[in-house]
C-alpha cells in the first residue's frame, strides 16, 4: 500500500495547484491541514499501535483505533469534530508565531479545518483502493466488477446509442454554454457547465446500473468497460475532495478579525 511519500507529494502537489488557481484564497495553512490528514489521518490508528508496541504500552487501543478509523467516513466521524478543533487552533498558533503564511491574515476555522479533514481521509483513499492489497482491495474489485469480462462483450444497438447521445449531448451543451457572444459571465457559464456534467453522469450511471443490477440476464453497458465504477470512484475520491477544498477556501470578501502579527 502506499507509504508517506505518495500520499504527502500527491495532495501537497494538489494543495500548491489549488494555491496557485486560487490566487492563494487556498493558502498555505490550508495545504498544511489537507496533506497531515491525507497522510496521517486515517493512518494514525497503525501509527498509535505501532508506538505502543514500541514502548510496551497501549493494551490493542491502537489496533481497535486503527480498525475503526481507517476508513474515508468513519474517520471523520469518530475523529472530524475534536481535530477540527485542534487544527483550527494550529492555524492559528502558526500565524501568531510567524511561522506559517496566510494571504487572508486569519487562521483557519473550525469549519474549515472540518471541510480539509474530510477532504484528506477522501484522498488518501484515492491512493489506497488503488493501491493496497495486491490490486484486490474491495473498492477495486467492485470497479472492476462493473465491467464485462466473461467474453468478448457484445455490442448492443441501443447501448450504442443512449451512450453515443449522452456523449453528444455532453459536448454539444458544453459548446452552446460556452459559445461566441454568450451573455453569460464566465462564473455563469462555469456553473452552467457543471450542472450539465453531473446531470448527464447521472444518466450515464443510471444507464449502467439499469443493464448491470436491473436486467437479467445482465447485460454490459458499455462494452466490456467498467464505467459505473470508474465514474463512482473519482466522484466520491478524487472530485468531491478537491471540492471540499475548494468549499474550505477564505472568501474574496472575508470579514474574520485578522490574527495580531
Amino acid at each position: 500500500m502506499p507509504g508517506p511519500g505518495p500520499h504527502l507529494m500527491y495532495a501537497m502537489s494538489s494543495g500548491v495547484a489549488l494555491t496557485a488557481l486560487s490566487n492563494g484564497r487556498f493558502g498555505p495553512h490550508h495545504t498544511l491541514t489537507y496533506t497531515l490528514n491525507a497522510f496521517f489521518g486515517p493512518d494514525i490508528g497503525s501509527f498509535s499501535e505501532w508506538l505502543g508496541s514500541t514502548i510496551g504500552f497501549g493494551f490493542g487501543f491502537g489496533s481497535g483505533l486503527a480498525d475503526a478509523i481507517h476508513h474515508p467516513f468513519y474517520y471523520v466521524l469518530i475523529l472530524g469534530i475534536p481535530l477540527c478543533f485542534f487544527y483550527s487552533w494550529l492555524s492559528s498558533f502558526l500565524l501568531r508565531r510567524s511561522l506559517l503564511h496566510s494571504l487572508s491574515g486569519v487562521a483557519l476555522t473550525k469549519r474549515q479545518c472540518l471541510l480539509l479533514i474530510s477532504a484528506g481521509s477522501l484522498s488518501h483513499f484515492f491512493l489506497d483502493h488503488l493501491f493496497e492489497e495486491n490490486g484486490h482491495s474491495s473498492m477495486y474489485t467492485w470497479i472492476l466488477s462493473t465491467g464485462w469480462w466473461k467474453t468478448r462483450a457484445p455490442i448492443n444497438p441501443d447501448a450504442v446509442v443512449v451512450v453515443g447521445l449522452l456523449c453528444t449531448c455532453l459536448l454539444g451543451g458544453f459548446i452552446y454554454i460556452n459559445r461566441v457572444k454568450s451573455s453569460n459571465t464566465i462564473k455563469q457559464q462555469s456553473n452552467q457547465s457543471v450542472k450539465l456534467i453531473l446531470v448527464l453522469a447521472s444518466l450515464y450511471c443510471l444507464w449502467c446500473v439499469s443493464q448491470i443490477y436491473w436486467v437479467n440476464p445482465r447485460r454490459p453497458a458499455v462494452g466490456e468497460e467498467a464505467d459505473l465504477g470508474i465514474f463512482v470512484f473519482l466522484a466520491t475520491y478524487l472530485f468531491l475532495p478537491h471540492y471540499l477544498c475548494i468549499l474550505s477556501t477564505h472568501p474574496r470578501d472575508l470579514e474574520a478579525e485578522q490574527i495580531p502579527l
